[in-house]
């Protein structure tokens, strides 16, 4: 690739993910699948190359600092309060009982950390498609489902940025933790008292210079800034970038923002996933096939039993939570970023168990329906009628 001129390359680049997009949605298949499966195709290609990677930064902290425009701490605060049982399950038996699992196939505790990394969240990209394409984002489970996903977002760049101090060459000591932590909480506590005193006064502002053609110069200006901020630190960018969108969120135009930074997010972002996609290198064949067995078993029934006694806490009926917990097995771009700071073989290991149970999460979700459906007649319906007969005996 290096002979081809950069503009060339570039269109090329974007002809393709248009090509990817639009089978997407023809053939119903998460879009981010695809775009790592067109990696994995061309990665002797691409492999190294510093236009995708620099494009997959911008495209990743942009997805980040837009996720951030939707948390202003008053809304982190609310959801806090209502799911933390739920995220609590939710991190034990995802996060640790995948790493656990990965112990006891006899990986070290960094590589068991980052395999249970992986296997945690479900996607939000797919989870919310899916919902939106199937008419059930006004359903009762979806608010329980999106509070969730809220829950492992809000997760996520921590994890983030423990793995990539780690990685960096940091020891796992107690004074690794304690400046990791350290880091963690300037920086945040730096979002919040920018966000707080600083950029919520400038809501009038904003709402003047709105269309003006130097916002997204600012917007993104301070999501870069800030994620490099968080580099320098030693942390990952993506904390940053998530942060800087939590500081502008308290201006209170979120909304106006977000879609000021839609069309250069989604841009980008293709690129991340294709650069993902080029790192995974099958030369070597597939590592520690057991593991990935027992792990996408275990990450397909931790998902059900976290979405159907979650939902259960939330308030949910039990039919209505069964149909929630058949709706949160694929993992996606959180396990995919994650698995993007492992090393080249766990790096395989995750590209294939994030497309095995992104696939599988998929087609269980279009059947969590007829699943619910079942399991109330079997085990609501049945008994509640067994003892109704019951009582009509004895009492005839």
């Amino acid at each position: 690739m290096d002979n081809i001129p950069f503009l060339l390359a570039a269109g090329a680049m974007l002809a393709a993910f248009f090509g990817v997009s639009y089978a997407s949605q023809k053939f119903r298949l998460p879009s981010v699948l695809l775009y790592i499966a067109l990696g994995a195709a061309v990665s002797a290609m691409f492999l190294g190359n510093a236009m995708v990677h620099v494009a997959a930064e911008i495209g990743i902290v942009l997805l980040f600092f837009i996720l951030g425009l939707e948390f202003p701490l008053a809304r982190m605060r609310s959801i806090a309060r209502r799911i933390w049982p739920a995220g609590l399950l939710d991190a034990g038996l995802n996060l640790g009982g995948a790493a656990a699992l990965a112990l006891v196939f006899g990986l070290d505790p960094v590589a068991a950390f980052i395999i249970g990394s992986v296997a945690y969240a479900t996607s939000s990209s797919i989870c919310a498609k899916l919902l939106d394409e199937s008419k059930r984002l006004a359903s009762p489970e979806a608010e329980f489902i999106l509070a969730l996903l809220i829950f492992e977002d809000l997760v996520a760049p921590v994890l983030v940025s423990f793995i990539a101090g780690i990685q960096g060459g940091g020891q796992v000591s107690g004074g690794f933790m304690a400046m990791l932590f350290l880091k963690i909480i300037l920086l945040a506590a730096g979002a919040v008292l920018m966000g707080l005193f600083g950029f919520s006064r400038l809501n009038a502002f904003i709402g003047r210079y709105m269309r003006n053609d130097f916002m997204p110069l600012l917007a993104v200006g301070l999501a870069l800034g800030y994620a490099g901020v968080a580099m320098a630190l030693g942390l990952s960018e993506i904390l940053g970038a998530f942060l800087a969108g939590v500081m502008l969120s308290e201006t209170g135009r979120s909304p106006e923002i977000e879609h000021l930074l839609l069309p250069i997010r989604d841009l980008c972002l293709p690129f991340f996933f294709f650069w993902f996609g080029t790192s995974i290198q099958f030369a070597e064949g597939m590592p520690l096939v057991g593991l990935m067995a027992a792990l996408v078993i275990l990450g397909v029934a931790g998902k059900v039993v976290t979405g159907y006694a979650g939902g259960r806490w939330f308030g949910l009926s039990p039919k209505v939570a069964c149909r929630a917990a058949f709706s949160m097995v694929p993992r996606g771009e959180f396990s995919a970023i994650i698995a993007s700071l492992a090393l080249p073989p766990l790096r395989i290991f995750s590209g294939v168990y994030i497309v095995i149970t992104a696939f599988v999460g998929v087609y269980l979700f279009g059947r969590a329906g007829d699943i619910a459906n079942w399991y109330h007649r079997k085990w609501i319906q049945g008994p509640v009628a067994a003892v109704g007969e019951e009582q009509r005996r004895s009492e005839a």
